[in-house]
């Protein structure tokens, strides 16, 4: 792809946006989804004054180009932002893949949700992705809604965001549970950016099903327990893998929710296609202790918008809107 075919797809991108961006410039969005708006090799998301470009293609060279274009012209654009990382999906250092700066100096350290006015301390450089997943925003908001006086159990917390949108809507107590530590002192960063007070033992880290095992033997029960895992991961005591075993999850988990309660479920596999995962749930629901109260949608801007749409997603995602399959369940006990 050419540079002078890709502007107008960043301008049309940027457009159809335009009330995501926030006058302090402190919000978090995908602002070009190269998968459906016509650019495969290119994805770009903005976090507060740090715009991120993702270069996937392979080799990383053939989207050199189209990179270097989007960065000028968006800078051009956006005279505010003030660093720009680019990480290369298929890069051959561990450094590129995580990101490297490649414009401005002050990375953002942060950022805030308009919803609520809830802030997330965000770490660009940690990891292959950006510390903080954009295209969860609606089940966060839908956390800030629901969980007041609540008991959660964000299990596969990564750095939180999930159990902090909790939190910032009055939830009474708050489990994240991850295998990394580090990850969970992102999430304790939040904690501090908000007054949040820290409660050491609610923040486990350790494996997934180790630590549901503990948490079941300690009789432990929660109003609300989210499962957002990683697509496939693999240790010692059981194998995590969303193409196929995605109920043994749902399964493991359903005992720690109180009756009543929500088991909120992220599938985030691309080839699953949302029939296919419809069923897997249907089929959980099947014996009546589980039932499909909602589907939470994926926001607009990973979706891509009528007029910026280019090419359907790989895999239909129907019922779901995207390839982020997000469900809330309800859980009734015997």
């Amino acid at each position: 792809m050419s540079a002078d075919f890709l502007l107008p797809l960043l301008a049309a991108a940027r457009a159809a946006r335009a009330d995501l961006f926030d006058a302090r410039h402190e919000a978090a969005f995908r602002l070009f989804n190269g998968f459906i708006e016509g650019c495969p090799d290119l994805v770009v998301d903005l976090y507060a004054r740090t715009l991120i470009l993702h270069n996937y293609a392979d080799p990383p060279q053939a989207a050199r180009e189209i990179v270097l274009a989007a960065q000028s012209y968006l800078q051009t654009q956006l005279t505010w932002v003030q660093a720009v990382i680019l990480k290369t999906r298929n890069a051959e250092t561990g450094a590129e893949r995580r990101g490297v700066l490649v414009g401005g100096q002050t990375v953002d350290r942060k950022i805030r949700d308009p919803k609520g006015g809830v802030w997330y301390a965000v770490n660009l450089l940690l990891n292959r992705d950006t510390s903080f997943y954009l295209d969860t925003r609606n089940l966060r908001r839908w956390a800030f809604d629901h969980l007041a006086d609540k008991m959660a159990l964000n299990t596969f917390a990564y750095t939180g965001s999930l159990g902090v949108a909790a939190a910032a809507g009055g939830a009474r107590r708050v489990v994240q549970l991850d295998r990394n530590r580090v990850f969970l002192n992102v999430a304790k960063d939040s904690y501090t950016l908000n007054g949040f007070p820290i409660h050491k033992a609610d923040f486990l880290a350790g494996d997934f099903w180790e630590q549901v095992s503990r948490l079941k033997r300690a009789g432990e029960q929660f109003d609300c327990a989210f499962l957002d895992p990683p697509f496939f991961a693999t240790s010692d005591t059981g194998t995590v893998d969303l193409v196929n075993q995605s109920h043994r999850l749902i399964n493991k988990v359903r005992p720690l929710v109180k009756d009543g309660g929500w088991l909120v479920t992220i599938n985030n596999a691309l080839f699953v296609s949302g029939v296919d995962y419809m069923r897997t749930l249907e089929d959980l629901c099947a014996d009546g202790y589980l039932s499909i109260e909602t589907l939470i949608p994926v926001p607009s801007d990973f979706t891509g918008y009528p007029e910026t749409q280019v090419r359907p997603p790989l895999v239909d995602p129907a019922p779901f809107n995207h390839s982020t399959k997000i469900a809330i369940l309800r859980v009734r006990r015997k």
